[in-house]
């Protein structure tokens, strides 16, 4: 990175639109479904960093002109995203691209499912760092900083009027938005209040701890994964198991990726007898992300379905999203 400094990505709570006598206080962006990465570019040369510290550059050649659209050394922070068959971005898109770093894959990947990075902030240019700035500032100097590319934007922010944003999200059948206050300044490695992500769709990391075999077609195979979230106390607490979402290519890819974490005892602090039975445990070192219903009564997930796996989150990072 040069002599830019290292920043973490600031984090935004899980929650409602703000009430409407604080409407006119805020920024509303698009929360767009996809994988969040710090873009550093220093003498002409980008280096993308994802939300635990990976250096994810090799994985999206096409990003790699960006340096020539910005002035000077900066530091960015946006989430790169796939687009799906209907034109809208994808988690499920995006997945073979996560992991591939095998230089002539990951060529055919960025001719078959290119990517783009959706800028929503600046941290730093030249020597000054720009995270006390107020956000409508930062706003501001990110578009006379950044010209927009093939495979790179600035998307555009509101003020005020979060119930038309959000409506026009779901009619865009993206993710949601993220409210940010206007006055705040950019709180980094922090999950701060002064961003609220409102969502059209309920979503939660979750944490691999183990897995059933399946029945039939799948009885070779995968059948559910047992899933967890840490506590305060640093415990893995049980949220449930999920058998849906499952492509037999992901089936093959978690067996892969899960056979050198196993384990003889199970990882959680406590897992229902009829859930246990017949188990697999793997160390606690996968993260994955679920779409689901609710949460019970009783702290498991409904109805959860399968969407990819997170190697951008570590797994000390999970816990239960409130909101």
């Amino acid at each position: 990175m040069g002599n830019l400094p290292k920043y973490s990505p600031m984090l935004a709570r899980l929650g409602q639109l703000p009430p409407p006598a604080e409407d006119e206080l805020f920024g509303y962006e698009m929360k767009w479904d996809g994988a969040r990465a710090l873009g550093y570019v220093n003498d002409a040369a980008l280096r993308l960093v994802s939300r635990n510290g990976l250096d994810v550059t090799a994985a999206y050649p096409e990003l790699g002109p960006l340096p020539a659209a910005v002035r000077g050394n900066i530091v960015l922070d946006g989430e790169i995203v796939a687009l799906d068959e209907r034109g809208v971005p994808s988690f499920a898109a995006l997945q073979p691209r996560i992991h591939q770093r095998d230089p002539d894959r990951v060529a055919a990947l960025a001719r078959s499912t290119p990517v783009s990075y959706l800028i929503f902030d600046v941290l730093h240019v030249d020597d000054a760092s720009t995270i006390d700035l107020p956000y409508v500032e930062r706003r501001d100097l990110l578009l006379r900083t950044v010209a927009a590319g093939e495979r790179w934007s600035v998307p555009p922010h509101s003020v005020g009027d979060g119930a038309t944003a959000f409506r026009s999200s779901r009619e865009r059948l993206l993710e949601g938005v993220v409210a940010k206050r206007l006055a705040s300044a950019y709180e980094p490695g922090r999950r701060s209040r002064v961003w609220v992500k409102i969502k059209n769709f309920r979503t939660q990391e979750v944490i691999i701890g183990g897995w059933k075999p399946g029945e039939g077609r799948r009885a070779d195979m995968i059948g559910s994964l047992l899933l967890g979230v840490y506590d305060d106390a640093g415990r893995l607490v049980y949220v449930g198991h999920v058998g849906t979402g499952f492509t037999d290519e992901t089936l093959r890819d978690l067996t892969a990726r899960l056979a050198p974490h196993e384990r003889p005892d199970s990882p959680f602090d406590e897992v229902p007898r009829p859930h246990a039975r017949g188990a697999h445990w793997v160390d606690p070192a996968l993260v994955g992300e679920v779409q689901y219903t609710e949460w019970t009564a009783d702290g498991r997930l409904r109805h959860p379905s399968w969407r990819g796996l997170r190697p951008d989150k570590r797994p000390n990072q999970v816990r239960r999203e409130e909101g």
